[in-house]
């Protein structure tokens, strides 16, 4: 599950994405119009957390882009904004919520989940591959019909490696993916993530792994 994080408060949105991404939510923030038109034209997002008062625009403008066009995403408007004729207006225009500040984490996260649940209800809710099965509601995870437990962040990367079945994707594309856009490359923390998930998804008698690597490029499930 991917969400956008449009909030032009960096502390705060540094602490709502951190927030999330302890959830298992693959989360972006940025903190422009600008940066958040580039962010989803070049990927799909699940839900966007979207901030009224930009430093290059009215989050409401965004809003409309998103309406008018084929978005699918689920909005929740977190703003200061919070009287009655705002509410209103960001509503009408299309917003699934609407949450003023200061707020709640622990709301703006109930609030996340009943978004994706409805989101969930409407798509596939399990994701099933190589015998990798996962359970979106449920989160339920198994291989060759042998329950695994698993990290919130390996679980992350599995979802995405499975969305992306018999693809294969790239380093970058995962860093963007699981962790912050600006994640340091040279590290080899994709790499120890790949590993423990391997490790874990290996069968019974079975030495094997469904994860494949694909040499300088990246990797891809079976």
């Amino acid at each position: 599950m991917k969400i956008l994080i449009i909030e032009d408060n960096r502390k705060l949105g540094q602490f709502v994405r951190k927030g999330l991404e302890e959830q298992a939510y693959a989360a972006l923030l940025v903190e422009s119009l600008a940066a958040a038109r580039e962010a989803y034209h070049a990927d799909e997002f699940d839900v966007v957390i979207l901030d009224l008062s930009l430093p290059d625009g009215d989050g409401l403008e965004f809003l409309k882009e998103l309406r008018t066009g084929d978005s699918a995403a689920s909005v929740i408007i977190l703003s200061a904004r919070g009287n009655v004729e705002d509410r209103i207006s960001g509503l009408n225009l299309g917003a699934d919520d609407y949450l003023s500040k200061p707020f709640s984490f622990a709301e703006l996260l109930a609030r996340v989940r009943s978004l994706t649940r409805r989101h969930e209800r409407n798509r596939k809710s399990v994701l099933d591959h190589g015998g990798v099965r996962m359970d979106l509601v449920t989160r339920e995870v198994t291989c060759g019909g042998t329950k695994i437990e698993l990290t919130q962040r390996e679980y992350a990367l599995l979802e995405y490696l499975l969305q992306n079945a018999g693809r294969v994707v790239t380093r970058t594309q995962i860093s963007e993916a699981i962790w912050d856009c600006h994640f340091d490359m040279e590290t080899n923390l994709i790499d120890v993530y790949i590993r423990k998930l391997r490790a874990k998804l290996k069968s019974d008698g079975d030495e094997s792994s469904p994860i494949r690597t694909a040499r300088g490029v990246g990797y891809s499930l079976g």
